[in-house]
């Protein structure tokens, strides 16, 4: 049997995959053994992997040897070795996803490419990189100049040396809440709010303390309560075109909040992040600008005005906290890539970068009202606010409506929205979308999102 099974292996490797061995009786004519031998033979082959045997067709030469599978690793030891606390990105993830192809995005935090800066960025790049010195070790508060100009930008208050140069602004926010609050501790912010800083709290260990948005931004009453109640040090706000809302905090708020926050022995965190995309108008001089005491820790981005990458910002701080705030940076990432601080500085001393903000201000501006006009015509009955800067439209659903349903059906339609439940760090008001303007490729496409998406709300 032996003989026979190193015979057939012979033959088996000059034949194709799925060729037909000879039959049984052929092998006991051939081989002059007997049907028995013959059958063991095959068998043995079958085992190894060479050959198929189909009853009443015959033996088939089989095909190349499937590679084995490992077995998947056993990871289990780490659900020990983790713990309970986990990191949730899921609503700055959904944010960050571009659109697929085919789909309307009327989602997202940042310009169309067609609105931003490129070819003013690639000079200033160029420029920057060819400095002497461009991958030296910059300083670790910044680059002088560019600390100068955040400076000037946050008001007279501020003084380049109260300024640290960050890798963006979400970086900035990681940094600040660390250094101001130890794990466990309450933290306010508005509800509703940017969802990256819940996801940055929480992940910090700290908890977020809802406090009511109106349109003319936080309410200082419901503030003051929620210092009482919770013990709270400190308060998160976006006052210039708050995300996803567009408030404005309103002169009088202003006051109110640094008096409530006074009282309270707490800070203000100001989320500055969209000042050069105001519509109608400027928005006021930054909260920093009205407080003497060192109250207002200040984030300062430019991010959103000009392009995804370009991640450089500044938190403006005074007294010791700016000191904690330093060391935090320090020990988490030393400090932020030279070339792209030069990139910047570059940018904001040309003169084309007015004519940019002016551009950028223009578009949104006709990008706004082109949105508008499609809700009126395809969704009268909806309540849709009319925002004086940043990107986002806030609609107020009807009662009832999932959101979240709402924004899945609308992406198989081809349309991406944000569901309003991820702004809200507790339970949701009512059932919101933000819609956003300032991703599409042009006026014609925001309509054809906006039809999109009537026609899910529709059905």
């Amino acid at each position: 049997m032996a003989m026979l099974a190193d015979a057939l292996r012979a033959d088996v490797r000059g034949l194709a995959p799925g060729e037909r061995l000879p039959s049984s009786r052929a092998l006991v004519e051939r081989h002059r053994v007997s049907p028995v031998t013959v059958s063991r033979a095959l068998g043995l082959l079958a085992a190894e992997g060479l050959v198929v045997t189909r009853p009443g067709s015959g033996a088939f030469a089989a095909g190349p040897p499937a590679a084995a599978v490992p077995e998947p690793a056993d990871h289990g030891w780490q659900a020990v070795a983790l713990g309970d606390r986990s990191v949730d990105s899921a609503g700055v993830s959904w944010l960050l996803t571009p659109a697929p192809d085919g789909v309307v995005p009327l989602s997202g935090g940042y310009l169309h490419p067609a609105l931003q800066p490129a070819r003013a960025l690639a000079t200033a790049a160029a420029r920057a990189a060819r400095r002497p010195d461009a991958w030296e070790m910059p300083p670790l508060a910044g680059t002088p100049g560019l600390r100068a100009w955040f400076a000037r930008a946050s008001g007279p208050a501020a003084a380049p040396a109260d300024v640290l140069v960050t890798s963006g602004g979400q970086q900035s926010l990681t940094t600040v809440l660390r250094a101001l609050l130890p794990p466990g501790a309450p933290v306010l912010v508005e509800s509703p709010t940017y969802p990256g800083v819940l996801a940055v709290a929480r992940a910090s260990g700290l908890h977020p303390v809802p406090v009511p948005v109106d349109r003319d931004g936080v309410r200082p009453d419901l503030l003051a309560e929620a210092f009482s109640m919770s013990g709270a040090r400190a308060f998160y706000c976006q006052p210039a075109f708050q995300n996803p809302t567009g408030a404005v905090l309103s002169p009088e708020r202003r006051a109110q909040v640094l008096d409530v926050a006074r009282a309270a022995g707490a800070f203000v965190i100001e989320d500055d992040f969209a000042r050069y995309l105001g519509i109608a108008a400027s928005p006021p001089p930054p909260l920093i600008a009205q407080d003497g005491e060192g109250r207002v820790v200040h984030i300062a981005s430019l991010t959103k005005a000009t392009a995804p990458s370009l991640r450089v910002a500044a938190v403006v701080a005074r007294g010791p906290v700016a000191e904690r705030i330093r060391a935090t940076q320090l020990v988490g990432e030393f400090c932020p890539a030279g070339p792209l601080q030069e990139t910047l500085l570059e940018l904001v001393g040309s003169p084309g970068w007015p004519r940019h903000l002016r551009a950028v201000r223009a578009a949104l501006r006709s990008r706004r009202d082109a949105t508008l006009s499609a809700f009126a015509r395809e969704l009268p009955e909806l309540r849709v606010d009319r925002p004086s800067g940043g990107f986002h439209l806030w609609i107020r659903l009807p009662d009832g409506v999932d959101d979240t349903a709402v924004a899945e059906a609308a992406l198989r339609a081809g349309v991406l929205v944000s569901a309003g439940r991820p702004f809200f760090p507790a339970e949701a008001a009512a059932p919101h979308l933000r819609v956003s303007y300032g991703a599409a490729a042009s006026e014609q496409e925001l309509a054809e999102g906006v039809r999109r998406l009537a026609g899910v709300l529709r059905s």
